[in-house]
């Protein structure tokens, strides 16, 4: 700034040179420049000089203007003078008869004040001698506060002059009215059903009249017991009224009163009058009190506790948890308004306690769900059993199948529904947060033990005991019930425990105390495994009842010649047909067969022929009776039947499953002929029905070689225990079994 005032060149600087600056234009610039120069130093002087010519306009009207105004200001001035003048006038008149006042009444101003004086006391000596009969008076009209009051104002006047004879009756009539104030006062406060409010105002007035404070807090809070007992008491009785209403008959009533007296209790004992009492008074009334919050909250809490578990499971959820956020605001309310107390529980014990119970409620909702769907299951298959005559075994063995899907989905939903429902103790609108609390974290974590694993274990053990010994179920229910733990199994247990973890934000994967997802799949299959094992048994066990009478109850040395199969054979092949079908439907059929021969159902298992072309035939149907060395062909059969395991586990598969079945009935038979002595005719008929077994069991396994050795052990078996033991020729055999 300073470099352009001072700069010679500039024409708005006060140190411009007009001479060097025309001879700077003429050295620097051509002749075109300096003319373009001087027409624009032309228009700006012609600029300059219309703004100096508005300016002066505009500058002139607004001095005319100023000029007016002075001088009509000018002439205000001058009335405005006037009255002032006039104003002072008078002000000096007003101080002089005020003067003159002031002089005349100096002498009565004195006298008045003297008589004010005992006017006053004159009063105060009205005031005592009328104290006893206005104390009585108030007494009687049930004004204590106020009788009280009254005392006390006269109270120093009494101290100070009661020793005077004037004075000393009306000190001893008041003291005698005031200690049956006291006594009054004291009946008042033992009385049962007086409000918080009436014993704080009745405390109070008994420690302005002087009442020791150690023994009136005692009092006082047995007396706020009683009250608040009996309001618990009412509080019992509503049982009309829905969670949320109760809580407000507590808050309003039972809180209220208890918040009331510990103000009180506060303001009467531990700030107030502290100093008239000794050193630790402070220390006992402090633990009184706490002894005392806490035993009646405990109580209170107790009792909500006790309507909450009746609410929870019958009543609405959110209506239940409604009434406990409220109560839990006003217990921490009252935790922040009294912070000296040591409040041993809060609304958040309640809560949790709530969550505990509900997953309590909803364990058994489910497992009486379950067990509903086991029953309805049971009673379906008793129904189609009654109706198989005049249905198709098509839509029966479809309906197995729905019975399996009802029972998974039904429970799967069951499950969801419920583990949304307890998510409602973690909606973000609530007070509380369970999450951030070690007991509420410890609880939704108990949400997935004790509800979902603990009833996914239920099922389980509930399946196995299904399968046990002693149990009678029907193997039809037992298969049901072996699919279904399968899919758990398979998805299940994995969408359940997904959906509790996800829904609750555990983290189980990396968790050392929550049960892992692969451990309850592991159980489920094991179930899955006994039943189907049981069904295995129970149906090989009630075909193997069919055999065993078949052949406890025939006669075998009194036989005639063979001339069809026994029914009880084609009783069993339509049973394990039917079996078949069922189980087609429920598992899967594409395992093939590994060792069947094309011809095995046309084919005797007896011929010559046969046991050149397969290396699983048999060979002992070849032997005349010369040629068999019982000794030989019993060893032979021993080697077989040691490496067949009859009560092996199956598979879950159509043909592991008929397979263990038919190793079961045909072991049973094996048995039975063991036990049996034969005629010749009856060991011809054990062929016969040896043979029909072999042309129809084949297509049920992937082994024919099994069929063929557990047949061969039966029939070896008949040779030994046969009299006369001659088998009958091959194409006999192979005629009667096609003709039936």
């Amino acid at each position: 700034m300073s470099e352009k005032s001072s700069n010679p060149y500039d024409m708005d600087s006060s140190s411009f040179d007009s001479d060097r600056y025309l001879q700077k234009l003429l050295k620097e610039c051509s002749l075109k420049q300096i003319m373009d120069t001087e027409a624009a130093i032309v228009r700006q002087t012609q600029t300059l000089h219309s703004d100096m010519q508005t300016l002066v306009y505009e500058n002139y009207n607004k001095f005319i203007s100023a000029t007016d105004t002075i001088r009509k200001m000018k002439t205000d001035f001058k009335s405005m003078e006037t009255e002032m003048n006039l104003l002072v006038s008078n002000m000096a008149s007003i101080t002089e008869c005020s003067e003159k006042i002031t002089d005349t009444l100096q002498e009565t101003r004195t006298q008045l004040t003297r008589l004010s004086g005992k006017h006053q006391l004159l009063k105060k000596l009205q005031f005592l001698s009328s104290l006893p009969a206005k104390l009585k008076t108030l007494i009687e009209e049930g004004n204590y506060q106020q009788a009280v009051q009254e005392y006390s104002h006269a109270q120093k006047v009494l101290q100070q002059y009661g020793n005077q004879p004037s004075f000393q009756g009306i000190q001893e009539d008041c003291v005698k009215i005031l200690d049956d104030l006291k006594r009054l006062l004291k009946q008042e406060f033992q009385k049962t059903g007086k409000t918080a409010q009436s014993l704080t105002e009745i405390g109070e007035l008994l420690l302005q009249l002087d009442e020791k404070p150690s023994a009136l807090a005692k009092e006082m809070l047995e007396c706020a017991t009683k009250r608040l007992h009996e309001q618990l008491v009412m509080l019992q009785d509503q049982t009309d009224r829905d969670m949320i209403e109760f809580i407000d008959l507590g808050i309003e009533g039972f809180l209220n009163d208890l918040t009331l007296v510990i103000s009180s209790y506060n303001d009467m004992f531990l700030v107030k009058h502290i100093e008239q009492e000794v050193d630790d008074f402070e220390i006992i009334a402090r633990m009184d009190l706490n002894e005392f919050v806490n035993r009646n909250i405990d109580e209170y809490l107790a009792l909500v506790q006790d309507r909450a578990e009746v609410e929870i499971g019958h009543g609405d959820s959110q209506i239940i948890l409604r009434g406990l956020d409220r109560l839990h605001r006003r217990l921490t309310a009252m935790k922040s308004l009294c912070k000296a107390l040591d409040m041993n529980k809060s609304g958040i014990d309640i809560i949790i306690n709530a969550a505990y119970y509900l997953c309590k409620s909803h364990m058994k909702s489910l497992k009486d769900h379950f067990s509903d769907n086991l029953s309805s299951i049971r009673l379906a298959l008793v129904s189609a059993k009654s109706d198989t005559s005049s249905s198709s075994s098509n839509s029966t063995h479809s309906g197995l199948k729905e019975l399996i899907t009802n029972l998974y989905v039904s429970t799967m939903e069951k499950v969801k529904g419920l583990l949304q429902d307890l998510l409602i103790f973690l909606q973000s609108d609530w007070s509380f947060n369970l999450k951030t609390d070690p007991k509420g974290a410890a609880c939704i974590e108990s949400i997935r033990e004790n509800l979902l694993v603990g009833f996914l274990r239920h099922i389980s053990s509930t399946m196995n005991a299904f399968g046990s010994l002693n149990s009678s179920s029907p193997p039809t229910l037992l298969l049901i019930l072996s699919k279904m733990c399968l899919e758990m199994d398979k998805s299940g247990v994995h969408v359940l425990i997904s959906l509790v973890d996800e829904l609750y934000d555990i983290d189980s994967e990396n968790s050392t105390t929550l049960v892992h997802e692969t451990e309850l799949c592991s159980e489920m299959r094991d179930s899955a495994q006994h039943l189907l094992d049981s069904y295995v048994r129970l149906q090989g066990l009630n075909l193997s009842q069919m055999l065993r009478k078949s052949v406890e109850t025939r006669d075998w040395l009194n036989c005639l010649e063979p001339r069809s199969v026994r029914a009880v054979m084609k009783r069993v092949v339509e049973e394990l047909a039917a079996i078949d079908l069922v189980l087609g439907e429920l598992y899967d059929t594409s395992e093939l067969r590994t060792a069947a021969s094309s011809d095995s159902s046309r084919k005797t298992h007896f011929s010559l022929t046969a046991s050149k072309q397969s290396q699983y035939r048999s060979t002992w149907s070849t032997y005349t009776p010369s040629q068999m060395d019982s000794s030989f062909v019993s060893n032979i059969h021993r080697l077989f039947s040691e490496k067949i395991e009859i009560f092996s586990s199956v598979e879950f598969s159509k043909v592991s499953i008929i397979t263990g079945i038919i190793k079961i009935c045909l072991k049973t038979l094996l048995e039975c002929v063991r036990l049996r002595t034969f005629s010749k005719y009856g060991l011809q008929q054990i062929q016969v029905d040896a043979h029909y077994l072999q042309m129809n069991l084949w297509r049920f396994v992937t082994d024919e070689n099994l069929i063929h050795v557990l047949l061969d052990e039966i029939l070896g078996s008949a040779v030994l225990r046969c009299l006369e033991p001659i088998l009958m020729e091959p194409n006999a055999v192979e005629i009667i079994c096609e003709r039936n």
